[in-house]
């Protein structure tokens, strides 16, 4: 019988919105799987919130800088907000940042490169540990670039223009106006930070994503009791709301409601008069698929007073 603590059953309802019963029998019967218990229980129809199971464990901020035609995004870690608030944190990521678009996103180049102190990322932080006492880490960094054409960016939820909880880079490629590029690429940035795309079309959907999300479909639709090939139609119109919801070039523009991403750049190609396609984006949040820690920090603060 695996050990199902109250931690891991709050955590599952937070992420699904299913009563705190049906999460510890999901629990249960997944041997203490947390994705697979998400699974149980949007097969069983319990599931409320499922897209909240991506839900953030992990504190800090999101860097973003961008020059022209390319642009980087720098996560880095710290155990509690009040420290992500702090101003030295602030422009040790802002500083991250400008050098992960200087070493196109290779973290390890990140963390042996000089800071404005001549100390390197990685000796600064440690010093930085050292000064504040909490643990911080520079998780992971990207890059994207395009020619001809630029890259946008979009930091929502943000302390300054360069810092936030979620950062967005979209990479348009053309040969238009940049400036007419860049107000469409930040609107585009703006529409990832919201809809979270999981690829920019079906073909670059993981396999694996798409297996998952095709043996959930399939329960669900056999319960319907109806014979396999009504299934399989219900099946191909399940996929097909599937991929509507995650492929950014099939989602619905969130800036008007109603027009498909493709078509948006099927317009802004006739408007700006040349071929506008997004070469690619990336969308950080702060700690996206770090599993939160059992203790509870009311705990830790009396168990460092002695209480």
């Amino acid at each position: 019988m695996p050990n199902i603590t109250a931690t891991m059953v709050k955590d599952l309802r937070d992420k699904t919105g299913a009563g705190m019963m049906d999460c510890k029998t999901a629990l249960n019967e997944t041997s203490g799987d947390m994705e697979a218990a998400v699974d149980w229980l949007r097969k069983k129809g319990l599931s409320k919130a499922a897209k909240k199971a991506g839900r953030v464990a992990a504190e800090g901020l999101i860097g973003v800088a961008v020059g022209g035609d390319s642009g980087a995004l720098v996560e880095v870690n710290s155990e509690t907000d009040f420290v992500a608030r702090n101003d030295q944190f602030k422009d040790f990521v802002k500083d991250a940042a400008e050098l992960a678009l200087a070493e196109a996103g290779d973290v390890e180049k990140l963390l042996e490169t000089p800071m404005r102190g001549g100390a390197s990322v990685r000796h600064t932080l440690i010093e930085m540990v050292g000064k504040i006492g909490e643990n911080m880490s520079v998780r992971r960094a990207v890059s994207l670039a395009v020619n001809p054409g630029v890259v946008a960016a979009y930091v929502h939820n943000a302390s300054s223009p360069e810092l936030g909880k979620i950062g967005v880079l979209v990479a348009l490629k053309s040969t238009a106006d940049k400036a007419k590029l860049a107000a469409l690429g930040k609107q585009l940035a703006m529409h990832v930070a919201a809809a979270a795309p999981l690829a920019l079309t079906p073909e670059h959907l993981s396999k694996d994503v798409v297996e998952r999300e095709r043996a959930v479909q399939a329960e669900i639709a056999r319960q319907s009791g109806k014979p396999e090939n009504v299934i399989e139609k219900m099946m191909e119109g399940r996929m097909r709301k599937f991929y509507e919801e995650s492929v950014l070039l099939s989602q619905i523009f969130v800036i008007d409601g109603e027009t498909p991403v493709a078509k948006v750049l099927e317009k802004a190609s006739k408007e700006l008069g040349a071929p506008v396609a997004i070469e690619g984006f990336v969308r950080f949040q702060v700690g996206e698929g770090i599993e939160k820690s059992d203790s509870d920090f009311a705990d830790e603060v009396n168990k460092l007073a002695g209480n």
